[in-house]
């Protein structure tokens, strides 16, 4: 099965636990509300990397049905405000954003 999403990765903080409280309280709250056709949003918490210190602190995947549907989001007010709410809440620098493809085998 082959589905699309947006990804949202936050680099590290300057302030963890401010990043934690406005993601929880404010972010996430609004990005269930305003993005539109999502069908399921899935947060990852970066804990290591063998490299050292991880690139990346959280990492956000809005997954969308079609790539319409992930278009129409972004082109929509309620997805404009989130993507201008992340840039705005990441505290370590702007996030990357990336649209992907993604295939899931079921074992």
């Amino acid at each position: 099965m082959t589905s699309v999403k947006l990804i949202v990765a936050y680099p590290q903080p300057k302030d963890v636990e401010a990043f934690e409280s406005v993601y929880e309280e404010e972010h996430v709250p609004m990005a269930v509300a305003k993005l539109a056709g999502k069908t399921k949003i899935v947060a990852t918490k970066v804990l290591q990397s063998p490299q050292g210190t991880p690139q990346f602190y959280c990492i956000a995947e809005v997954h969308f049905p079609s790539m319409e549907a992930l278009q129409r989001c972004a082109e929509s007010a309620g997805g404009k405000e989130t993507l201008a709410h992340a840039a705005k809440i990441s505290s370590g620098g702007p996030p990357t954003v990336m649209i992907a493809e993604e295939n899931t085998f079921t074992f």
